[in-house]
């Protein structure tokens, strides 16, 4: 079986070449996330007690990709890649990079889907059917609060389902490039894609034989994810005074990794414990790790993107 590397192992690896990047598969993450999320929600899992919500977010999973098959995204220009080289900046940058009209017909299509699942709460049924029904403005003022992050301005409820709407539209664009064009960045805490915060990181034990053992970032927009060297904090870079913390009893795969300088955490999951595990999926069904986690002091370096309350 193969196993997972101790710090300082990865550095003396010099006969391999590690992915800096993995950019996300033509079919994209949704289909894995949709069955993991209904797993976690199953009777004695860990996300038993919030398994309905477990169950709309797989509905949502499932809808995206559905509709990633038929997304064919304008890509950055020749021109522009080299822009984004030469100045170390994401080419496909969430804040800057233009929407076109076609991500809110997408927003209106995954709320319609998802509004005919069968195990779908009331509460939620009439969450979509309004915003289906929402002007375009609305909708680019919500993209705009969410991508910025600017909590203040977030449609709670409803930042779910718009939120999905760009995810796919964002694994669409980052499927669509190659590592080649996709530049090292000053800031290494970001999604080289599109410069947005990892949801949690991942220890990978997988198809592609190079990446196995090594921590990567997971993109809460565009699943790239992209390596990091293990008992690094995320945050603040920091090598220092990191420690991972877990419930007992609890799944061994997941773990929420802290750091002392800065006093923020993330979760790292660990596919040698289970190779099931999904960055977004596990992220999300593992509240109480975060209850832990909050209760001895430390705050999330970045939020899950399906759950904005």
């Amino acid at each position: 079986m193969p196993r997972i590397l101790e710090p300082g192992e990865i550095e003396s690896s010099a006969d391999r070449s590690i992915p800096r990047v993995r950019l996300p598969e033509r079919s994209g993450p949704f289909g894995a996330r949709a069955r993991r999320l209904r797993q976690l929600a199953a009777p004695g899992a860990i996300g038993e007690a919030i398994g309905d919500y477990l169950h709309l977010m797989a509905a949502v999973a499932e809808a995206q990709a559905t509709a990633l098959a038929s997304l064919d995204p304008k890509l950055p220009s020749a021109q522009e890649l080299e822009r984004s080289r030469t100045h170390r900046m994401p080419p496909i940058q969430a804040g800057a990079w233009p929407r076109e009209p076609a991500w809110r017909v997408l927003a209106a299509q995954l709320s319609e889907q998802v509004a005919a699942a069968a195990d779908l709460p009331d509460s939620a049924r009439q969450e979509l059917s309004q915003v289906r029904n929402l002007p375009p403005e609305w909708f680019e003022a919500q993209a705009d609060a969410l991508l910025a992050g600017r909590r203040e301005e977030i449609e709670m409820a409803a930042a779910p389902f718009v939120m999905a709407a760009l995810q796919t539209w964002w694994v669409a664009l980052a499927s669509r490039l190659t590592e080649e064009v996709v530049p090292a960045l000053e800031v290494p805490g970001v999604c080289p894609a599109c410069g947005t915060l990892p949801v949690t990181s991942i220890v990978r034990v997988d198809n592609d034989k190079r990446s196995q053992g090594y921590r990567y970032l997971h993109c809460a927009l565009c699943a790239t994810e992209w390596h990091l060297l293990r008992a690094t904090c995320s945050h603040c870079l920091s090598t220092e005074g990191i420690a991972q913390n877990s419930i007992e009893g609890g799944p061994e795969a997941i773990r929420a990794e802290s750091c002392e300088r800065c006093h923020t955490y993330r979760k790292i999951l660990f596919q040698e414990k289970d190779v099931s595990v999904e960055p977004v999926a596990d992220d999300l069904a593992s509240l109480a790790l975060d209850v832990l986690m909050g209760e001895a002091g430390y705050h999330r370096g970045s939020s899950n993107p399906l759950l904005w309350q």
